[in-house]
């Protein structure tokens, strides 16, 4: 009972601090004061961010104390596995670092953020400044831990063979430092590497020697991450009770010592090897509470698992809660992979294959004849990936003539701004009767277009509420939908956010961007900006400038 009332205490103690924290940060943002800045950055020093203690008197510019209080905000923000607040203080933070090594760890939290928001994309645009600068900087333990993030990247983005090289060589720049906690976390990963390529026998041999790397040096909440590693690997080989008394003695520790992420790919783990032992009903409450850690959280990918975890294991004993899962799995899926383009990471590769090849070159000059044969094969690759990008283009611009002449111009009503689209939506009365849509699809296309327009007028807008509002399952929205069509709920939704966003350019000039995206339902303007160019090839910004000319 002592115990408990202790361990209640310190939990109490830390929502508090949690609490006071949050209550410096917006109070920073409004006044902007030294005193402040002092007591939030005191705080964390405290809570360990960092050793020596950051005091800023009178003198100090305003600029000097947004750079650090805005840093470590998203510092902590991503402690406490906040990653979109946490992303949004480290854009706000980047500008004002000038300096290479303060700038390069801006930017990895900003990487590190994407990479747990599933956008990996933005993720490898933000790792290759990183990269640059640490490589600039000489510094060989920089270096491996920038190489870490980028090899995380090229994993998540499930391309483990492109990963294996960014790890393998931030390996053997640690192996230099003598940096023990670096070189643990790249064997961790290369552990997560080698099983993504099916090649447990070597990721087990790196989830050892990185548990050991941790376990000698008394790092035990870190070793705990490691034994993680070992339970995915077991799995791999389909030792599944060696997995399970792994995990079963890892997830109590994770929930004590407060790693939500990890606790959550845990619990994943365990889900995966009592189904694998035919033990699906004590699967269930594992995948359940990763669900909640990894929504809560905004980690898409590893909240995609656990949905298709649940899916199988409620099969037998639940068939519609299953199929429910299994439609959030789908929904999930189309949200996740729209954010990631393939092109992109390519040609990120073919970037950081420049970088090294510089580094190599410096330390081995015979190697010259390989870079030539390299630089040829970045070449043709660059015009595949040009040809690629030029077909996609092309789609998208065929895509974007459908919409223009299967959906009407929208109608205007003044009253709050709110927009509705004509009843004819995806017809006209000039066509012929044979190519219209027969009347139950289009009142069905009337339906759930106004009904859409609604949820965005009220400022929120997902899929499963559309359904839920035309009295209907998500798959069944889904299957209607895509016969009549061809497009997914989300990329309809996403398509009525933005001809609504084009009109209101179009037609409210007094309105700026960040309203605008806010009446078509988007909270961050980044969001919105990304959403419209990703359809309209500029952004909101562009898109009025080119109007005014």
């Amino acid at each position: 009972m002592l115990a408990l009332f202790v361990s209640l205490m310190l939990t109490g103690i830390a929502f508090a601090d949690d609490a006071k924290v949050e209550d410096l940060i917006q109070d920073f943002d409004r006044r902007e004061t030294v005193a402040t800045a002092n007591a939030f950055l005191e705080i964390l020093r405290m809570q360990d961010f960092f050793e020596s203690p950051i005091r800023f008197t009178g003198k100090d510019s305003k600029d000097t104390l947004r750079q650090q209080v805005w840093y470590w905000a998203g510092e902590w923000y991503y402690d406490q596995s906040k990653y979109q607040q946490a992303l949004n203080y480290g854009k706000k933070a980047l500008p004002l670092f000038h300096l290479t090594e303060e700038r390069a760890d801006c930017l990895n939290l900003l990487a590190i953020c994407n990479i747990r928001m599933g956008d990996y994309d933005e993720a490898a645009q933000y790792a290759k400044e990183v990269y640059r600068l640490d490589l600039q900087s000489g510094d060989a333990d920089r270096q491996s831990s920038s190489l870490n993030t980028l090899g995380t990247i090229y994993l998540y983005a499930n391309q483990p063979k492109e990963a294996e090289k960014y790890i393998l060589r931030g390996i053997a720049l640690a192996e230099t430092t003598g940096n023990t906690a670096r070189l643990a976390i790249l064997k961790g990963k290369a552990s997560e590497i080698y099983h993504a390529q099916g090649n447990d026998q070597d990721a087990l041999r790196y989830a050892e020697a990185a548990y050991r790397l941790d376990k000698d040096a008394g790092r035990e909440d870190k070793a705990v991450l490691r034994l993680a590693q070992k339970a995915s690997v077991l799995i791999g080989l389909h030792q599944y009770k060696e997995a399970e008394q792994v995990l079963a003695e890892i997830i109590p520790a994770l929930r004590k010592i407060g790693d939500r992420q990890s606790l959550g790919v845990a619990c994943n783990k365990m889900g995966m090897a009592l189904y694998s032992q035919k033990r699906d009903a004590e699967a269930v409450p594992y995948y359940r509470e990763a669900v909640a850690i990894f929504s809560a959280i905004g980690d898409m990918a590893n909240e995609l698992h656990s949905h298709r975890g649940l899916y199988e294991t409620l099969w037998k004993s639940n068939p519609d809660e299953a199929k429910r899962e299994l439609d959030k799995f789908n929904d999930l899926k189309d949200s996740l992979y729209n954010n990631v383009s393939a092109e992109s990471l390519a040609k990120y590769n073919a970037e950081f294959g420049n970088d090294w090849l510089q580094v190599e070159n410096h330390e081995a000059k015979a190697r010259l004849r390989l870079a030539v044969g390299l630089s040829a094969f970045l070449a043709l690759m660059a015009m595949l990936i040009w040809l690629v990008m030029r077909r996609r283009h092309r789609r998208q611009t065929e895509i974007n003539e459908r919409l223009t002449s299967d959906i009407a111009e929208l109608r205007e009503k003044y009253n709050n701004l709110q927009i509705h689209y004509d009843n004819a939506l995806m017809t006209s009365k000039n066509h012929d009767e044979s190519e219209r849509l027969n009347v139950s699809d289009q009142e069905f296309l009337e339906k759930t277009v106004n009904t859409i327009n609604e949820l965005i007028h009220g400022g929120q807008i997902d899929a499963t509420t559309v359904a839920e509002r035309l009295g209907m399952s998500l798959f069944q929205l889904r299957q209607r939908l895509g016969d009549v069509t061809g497009e997914t709920p989300q990329s309809f939704i996403q398509m009525i956010r933005m001809r609504r966003a084009r009109h209101l350019l179009d037609h409210h000039p007094e309105l700026n961007v960040t309203e605008i995206g806010q009446l078509c339902a988007y909270q961050d303007t980044p969001n919105f900006t990304r959403a419209f160019k990703k359809m309209f090839g500029i952004t909101p910004t562009q898109y009025l400038e080119k109007q005014h000319h």
